[in-house]
């Protein structure tokens, strides 16, 4: 063996380490591990924050709503609500007696044309003066906005005491300002006597009481209406009504339609407005799928009839709720 192959076969010349190495540990290679297991956590948080929300709402609603279901497809009286025995099975007994009933087809009627009117005074109503509050200087949209939120946030047995005095046969403040107008013939007007005068009154309570929601939450969705384009459109040659028609509006659409889809839920059901301004004792002209149900339940003591038609009014209002829920749905794709 020379001496260049005793070089060649030398001991090996260590290679230089690479900077990247440096600080490196076997810990690294369990970090993705502990970012999916944190990231894991993370998408559980707004769940387990809304499950004490989802817990009530299932003891509040599921439960008596599975309960009345059960309860519409047996024959429940007195007798067995006190006593305790098992109520008879019946099957579709009540639903059949119940649509074959031309009461329940009136008050049916009567229901949906007193909630259509509740619900176009309202968002008519609403929809003006949010656009008003637009053009007021910021104090006196302010004073306004108060306003609205102390009416809102009325109790509903006061404003229908306030109402009943409005509309009272001998001191009325509505008899008293219609007097001075018309002639002391309307001193001593009786308004629940006609049904319809009497359902004039009642709306105007529950408009009254809706408008303040309305108006906050269309004047919150104008607000998001870019005042460029309305000022472009206008120096287009457009008209106030072509501005509102082709440029609000279309902004504006989907609260409108979530906040009409409420309005309809909310008058379809209205039951204390007529309870109280009625004494506590509407009459059965003033009866709506709601009282209609109670006078079942508790006056006639056929509680198993009177589950039944609440059932009907929530299978009624299952497509209005469906539809708001898809509105909801498309606000969310669209932000």
């Amino acid at each position: 063996m020379s001496a260049a192959d005793t070089k060649a076969v030398g001991p090996p010349v260590p290679v230089p380490p690479d900077p990247q190495a440096i600080g490196k540990s076997s810990h690294d290679d369990d970090a993705p591990r502990v970012q999916k297991r944190k990231r894991k956590k993370g998408e559980l948080l707004p769940y387990l924050l809304i499950l004490p929300a989802i817990v009530a709402i299932a003891a509040v609603y599921i439960y008596p709503l599975s309960k009345t279901v059960i309860m519409s497809f047996q024959d429940m009286g007195r007798r067995e609500l006190w006593s305790g025995e098992p109520a008879p099975w019946v099957g579709f007994e009540q639903f059949t007696n119940i649509l074959g009933d031309s009461e329940f087809w009136w008050v049916t009627f009567r229901t949906i044309v007193f909630m259509a009117i509740c619900v176009t005074l309202t968002m008519g109503i609403g929809l003006l003066v949010a656009l008003l509050m637009r053009k007021l200087s910021t104090w006196v949209r302010l004073v306004l906005t108060a306003c609205l939120i102390a009416a809102w946030s009325m109790p509903l047995m006061v404003a229908a005491s306030i109402f009943r005095f409005m509309a009272d046969s001998d001191y009325g403040l509505i008899n008293t300002l219609i007097a001075k107008v018309a002639g002391e013939d309307w001193l001593g007007h009786n308004w629940y006597l006609n049904p319809i005068q009497g359902f004039g009154i009642i709306t105007l309570l529950v408009v009254w009481g809706a408008i303040p929601f309305v108006v906050v939450t269309l004047y919150a969705a104008l607000t998001q209406v870019p005042q460029e384009l309305e000022e472009a459109a206008a120096l287009d040659g457009a008209s106030a009504f072509g501005v509102y028609r082709f440029v609000t509006w279309p902004v504006i659409k989907p609260v409108f339609t979530m906040v009409a889809t409420l309005s309809v839920i909310w008058d379809f059901n209205v039951f204390g407005q007529i309870w109280l301004l009625r004494g506590n004792k509407p009459e059965p002209e003033y009866e709506t799928l709601g009282l209609y149900s109670y006078s079942k339940a508790f006056e006639s003591t056929s509680f198993s009839q009177g589950s039944a038609i609440a059932l009907i009014t929530v299978l009624l209002l299952s497509g209005v709720a469906v539809y708001y829920l898809r509105q909801l749905m498309k606000t969310g794709e669209v932000e």
